[in-house]
């Protein structure tokens, strides 16, 4: 039989409350199992004393008779000091996906082209700037209307006013 430390959900709707339970692990999450060896209730503060309670003598029996601790139990069991936890690394797991890699190699390649027009630009001979400086700068000033007449017709109606024929 193989026998696995695993949690069994209790409480009610999202109010989860659980029991650290040794079990057959062909049992059901919540169903049947051999002996509660703690309780764990993850709406406490993770530093409550209350958060977490392990029966450690019965944890270490069990461990000892081959008894398999699920991820979260075995972090549990870590954290404790009754059992240290492997760690475990998936360096693929951080890598970015296809489309992803391609849009990188895409700004990559345009911020590439941007460098070299811009290293291109710099190179150019300053020819160019100097015809532009000899060149009279314009009146910048807004250039001057006209006022019509106080009794033509070609008066332009204030805002919001229609013209009345």
């Amino acid at each position: 039989m193989a026998v696995a430390i695993r949690l069994a959900r209790g409480g009610s709707k999202k109010r989860p409350y659980y029991r650290v339970v040794v079990t057959d692990s062909r049992n059901s999450r919540d169903g049947r199992f051999l002996e509660k060896v703690g309780t764990y209730n993850p709406l406490l503060a993770k530093d409550s004393p209350e958060r977490v309670k392990l029966d450690a003598d019965r944890i270490n029996h069990w461990l000892s008779v081959g008894a398999q601790p699920t991820d979260r139990v075995a972090r549990f069991l870590d954290a404790a000091g009754i059992k240290e936890r492997a760690v475990r690394n998936n360096p693929n797991k951080a890598k970015p996906g296809e489309k992803a890699t391609e849009r990188a190699e895409e700004r990559a390649t345009k911020a590439a082209e941007a460098a070299e027009a811009a290293a291109a630009a710099a190179a150019a001979p300053a020819e160019e700037e100097a015809p532009a400086a000899e060149t009279p700068a314009e009146d910048v000033s807004a250039p001057t209307q006209p006022e019509p007449a106080e009794g033509s017709d070609d008066a332009a109606p204030a805002e919001g006013a229609e013209k009345a024929e």
